[in-house]
């Protein structure tokens, strides 16, 4: 029997020695790891640079580059101590300037800031809502409003108020409790898919008007990339005149936007130039039928040849287009294919409170595939209070917005819109016309593009085209001003079809007398053209036209506080 010490000594013998870490396997094992992370870095940034240069070429790559340098330049310079006070306060004064025409100051202005001990009657609310009612305002009754108010019949918003009067409490989020809702709902998108020549698979939601719609568009399209294709880095490729929108979507949702130039003289968005910018993370091509600024049409059909080959969704906004688009050769108008009858175009965005004629409030998002539209669902299946799933962005929404749609839709018809799709239309056509032909307009604004529809944007190469922009409004006139190009248009509605003729006799009045300003300020030898005064020229032209936007963006900023400032 072996003693004790000898079966130690055999298992010392045995014993196997432990591997352990040395110094210089823990500082190779770091360099390995920092090696590889540097490659990773360089990798990706490569690519990036490599998908940049091809996308934009080199001599565009440089602009870029130029143009990022330049205004983050400007925005150093801002931020020196002498400038930034100099700015901060000149902001300022314009702020208050803001404040000034938009709230009610002075004797007899009334004030609520708490709520009432008592109750009001009906007839004290009555009278305060009148008052509030007859405030000073630019008269889109009498069709001095470019856009905004696109009916105004008393007969169709009696009617309204009636479908309001009715469905007052009714919330279409809970379809058992407001059936007759849920239908007419399901109606008004049916009905909307009809008028855009959708497939029988094809599917749609109503939404809170065009940005709502627009936003679920883009979230549906970044959706579907993930899930698909693993897409983590999610781009997407808009003309440069597509709406505010779509840059709002990439800022809700990460999205990187890339916006292709539409240059004059068609202001429609170059198809090769969205064709070198598709990579592996784009997730949506956009079109406009037409575009906000100038009216114009992009070329949807070769997008939608693009999308189909590069496999890739197309979504058209026609938010402005809306119910005029569908019916322009009905009404004997020239237009140009936009709808689902081309088969790469998967979602589009109508506003049914625009041409529709519905109760602000209303739009409608269409896709080609009831598929597509899960992509904006959002369902929480294991939330305590419930299975929650809800359409879009809201959860409860108001039953009587969409009353007053499917009222608005049923009582106009298809031949009501044809009408006024005539009358519209015809007008812009009148406008832009005369702009193109009469001696009093021809020489000194030129129309932008070829507009189709009911938008007539113009420029000026004679005269600064923001001081006709003031003088329009310091007749009554309330016109968009435009940017990148400078310019103005107009978008013709109901409203304005009645109007049509003082606009242009003012339009001509408000030319010639900048004429003999320039006239007077030649013989003074103060030069041709004088310094722009009125507020779109202060916005648009001289703090739009810095290369760092941050004036403007404060200036934006307070003009949003100021409308909460009771």
């Amino acid at each position: 029997m072996a003693s004790p010490r000898a079966a130690l000594n055999l298992r010392n013998g045995l014993s196997i020695p432990k591997p352990r870490l040395t110094s210089n396997f823990l500082a190779i094992s770091t360099d390995l790891l920092r090696n590889i992370l540097f490659l990773l870095f360089l990798l990706r940034w490569t690519r990036k640079s490599v998908l940049q240069l091809r996308g934009r070429g080199l001599f565009g790559t440089l602009i870029d580059a130029y143009t990022s340098l330049r205004r983050l330049s400007y925005a150093i310079f801002l931020r020196l101590p002498g400038v930034r006070s100099q700015v901060q306060n000149q902001v300022s004064e314009a702020i208050k300037k803001i404040e000034g025409k938009l709230v009610p100051q002075g004797p007899g202005t009334s004030r609520y800031l708490t709520l009432p001990t008592e109750g009001w009657t009906d007839q004290q609310v009555r009278a305060e809502l009148e008052k509030l009612g007859d405030m000073t305002h630019t008269r889109w009754e009498d069709g001095r409003v470019s856009g905004t108010v696109y009916h105004g019949e008393n007969t169709l918003i009696k009617l309204q108020t009636e479908a309001f009067q009715r469905f007052m409490v009714a919330n279409p989020i809970h379809p058992d409790v407001f059936p007759g809702v849920r239908k007419m709902e399901a109606e008004i998108v049916a009905m909307v898919l009809a008028l855009f020549n959708a497939p029988p698979e094809a599917a749609g939601v109503t939404t809170s008007g065009g940005t709502e719609s627009i936003l679920m568009a883009c979230m549906s399209a970044r959706q579907k990339a993930y899930t698909e294709r693993g897409v983590t880095e999610p781009e997407m490729i808009i003309p440069e005149t597509a709406h505010a929108a779509f840059h709002k979507a990439a800022s809700y949702f990460n999205i990187k936007v890339h916006q292709v130039a539409c240059p004059s003289p068609t202001y429609s968005v170059s198809i090769k130039a969205v064709s070198r910018l598709i990579n592996s993370n784009t997730i949506l091509l956009v079109g406009s039928a037409p575009n906000f600024p100038q009216g114009i049409i992009d070329d949807i059909a070769a997008l939608s040849r693009l999308a189909l080959r590069r496999r890739l969704p197309l979504h058209v906004d026609c938010c402005l287009g809306s119910f005029l688009m569908p019916f322009l050769s009905r009404a004997g108008f020239p237009t140009q294919p936009f709808d689902f009858t081309l088969k790469g175009v998967t979602s589009i965005s109508c506003d049914t409170h625009k041409y529709g004629f519905a109760p602000k409030g209303n739009s409608t998002l269409l896709y080609r595939t009831a598929a597509l539209r899960t992509y904006q669902y959002f369902i929480s299946p294991d939330w305590s209070g419930g299975v929650y799933g809800s359409i879009g962005i809201a959860g409860s929404r108001p039953g009587a917005l969409i009353a007053g749609c499917w009222a608005s839709l049923m009582s106009v018809g298809e031949n009501g819109y044809i009408d006024s799709c005539h009358a519209i239309v015809g007008t812009a056509k009148k406008i832009e016309t005369a702009i193109r032909e009469d001696p009093g307009l021809k020489d000194d604004l030129t129309v932008m593009g070829k507009p189709l529809v009911s938008v007539v944007a113009f420029t000026s190469s004679t005269m600064n085209i923001y001081d006709i922009a003031d003088s329009m409004s310091a007749k009554g006139w309330h016109l968009n001003a435009l940017q990148n190009p400078p310019g103005m248009h107009v978008a013709v509605t109901l409203p304005i079809v009645k109007a049509v003729d003082k606009l242009l006799e003012d339009l001509t009045a408000v030319v010639e007398d900048e004429k003999e300003r320039e006239r007077v300020r030649m013989v003074e030898g103060k030069g041709k053209k004088g310094k722009a005064q009125g507020d779109s020229a202060a916005l648009y032209g001289v703090a739009g036209s810095l290369p760092d936007k941050s004036v403007v963006v404060q200036l934006a900023g307070g003009f949003l506080d100021t409308l909460y400032k009771a």
